[in-house]
């Protein structure tokens, strides 16, 4: 099976590469090969469904740029292809003095990013959104959204089958090796060459990677985020979507309240270490996936650096009561019994040897491929964008062999 690119992973990201690649170059052969016998079957698909604005990262950062115009593609394809979505709008709440000064950074932030009609809300006027949140100041962000990511990605996938991509399921890849002139994939069922290779792998990019090169000098981590639900009858607690001010100092949200487009309220979620890439429950483990990530001198860094913070998030998974003491944070009325266990989902967090928890996206390009190494929130709301810049680096790469291979037949 000959193709001119290959992209592994069949996420949000992947599939929004393939369908870029296929707009600007439909005559291409091109596949898709996940492991999975559906897309969208983990981090995507354990996605809680919220379209960010870009409000917190770093201007001029690949989040920021990928974010703000992806935001903007992704409203333009829903309205096209008739995809339910809501701008909702979130709260974002101080609850104690030290946080006041963070909304200052996030408020310019937003501003930086080209957001607009973003308010500051006094104590008082944060009952006109959310009358259960219990604050001292916030700020509401009128872009955010609730959306089914799975839906996004299944018609992502339409469209690039329409286009005449191919798209692959239940095909582990095994191992790659690399040629003059592409690749070959060898996966649990056939082998494709290819002249490109598209790493869109999520949990496992960086061993995809590994296959390719060895200079890989990230792991992904795999950090799990639990969920609660509210109880039918206390879900008028919350109107929309309501957020902690995060840690600047840690890559996580905090837990935060979040209406779902399918019905519902989840509260979560926490962060704690999965024991295997695609552990989304206390019990799955995988003893060599584990090994792997303790004994990473980067997470070594990094459990050194947060072990209290990394303790309270693995109190708050053990223990209903103190998760719902940090909801209290926000909404005091909330009680345990108020709670009834959700879904849980996988982040992969990519760690540098330093101990660095890589806060932007990460995509890292050699002669035969292009790895998309770290994209964690907001990947979703940023696919189409992400897809446009990652199909733009691979058509120049084919586009550049392309001509070799016709000066040397000439």
């Amino acid at each position: 099976m000959e193709y001119d690119i290959v992209i592994i992973g069949g996420g949000i990201v992947g599939l929004a590469t393939a369908l870029k690649i296929k707009e600007q170059q439909p005559q291409l052969k091109l596949a898709v090969l996940d492991k999975e016998k559906q897309v969208a079957a983990h981090q995507t698909g354990h996605n809680s469904g919220v379209i960010h604005s870009g409000v917190y990262y770093k201007p001029g950062s690949l989040k920021a740029k990928n974010c703000v115009r992806g935001y903007d593609m992704l409203i333009e394809f829903c309205d096209q292809h008739e995809i339910s979505y809501e701008l909702c709008g979130k709260v974002i709440v101080a609850t104690n003095p030290k946080e006041q000064p963070q909304l200052d950074t996030i408020q310019s932030r937003g501003k930086a990013n080209g957001l607009t009609g973003l308010k500051r809300l006094a104590k008082e006027e944060i009952a006109k959104y959310e009358p259960h949140v219990n604050g001292l100041e916030a700020i509401f962000v009128p872009q955010t959204g609730i959306i089914d990511y799975k839906a996004v990605s299944q018609k992502y996938a339409k469209l690039m089958q329409e286009k005449d991509g191919k798209l692959f399921l239940d095909r582990k890849v095994l191992d790659i090796r690399t040629h003059v002139g592409g690749s070959t994939i060898i996966t649990n069922h056939g082998t494709f060459t290819t002249r490109v290779v598209v790493n869109c792998a999520g949990l496992y990019s960086d061993k995809i990677a590994s296959m390719m090169r060895e200079d890989v000098n990230v792991k992904i981590v795999p950090f799990r985020g639990e969920y609660y639900e509210l109880k039918e009858d206390k879900q008028y607690l919350v109107k929309n979507l309501i957020y902690p001010v995060p840690d600047p100092n840690f890559p996580f949200l905090g837990v935060h309240f979040t209406r779902m487009i399918q019905g519902g309220i989840e509260a979560g979620p926490n962060a704690v270490l999965a024991f295997r890439r695609e552990g989304y429950t206390k019990t799955d483990v995988n003893f060599s996936e584990l090994s792997e990530t303790l004994r990473w001198p980067g997470f070594q860094k990094v459990a050194r650096k947060y072990w209290q913070t990394g303790m309270g998030e693995m109190y708050r998974s053990f223990s209903k009561s103190a998760f719902t003491k940090a909801l209290q944070h926000l909404i005091p009325d909330i009680r345990e019994e108020d709670l009834i266990p959700g879904e849980a989902g996988v982040r992969a967090q990519a760690c540098d040897r330093e101990g660095g928890l890589l806060d932007d996206f990460k995509i890292m390009e050699d002669e035969y491929a292009v790895h998309v190494l770290n994209a964690p929130s907001p990947a979703a709301t940023s696919s189409l964008s992400i897809g446009q810049t990652v199909s733009e680096l691979v058509l120049q790469r084919f586009n550049k062999k392309q001509a070799t291979f016709s000066k040397e037949d000439a």
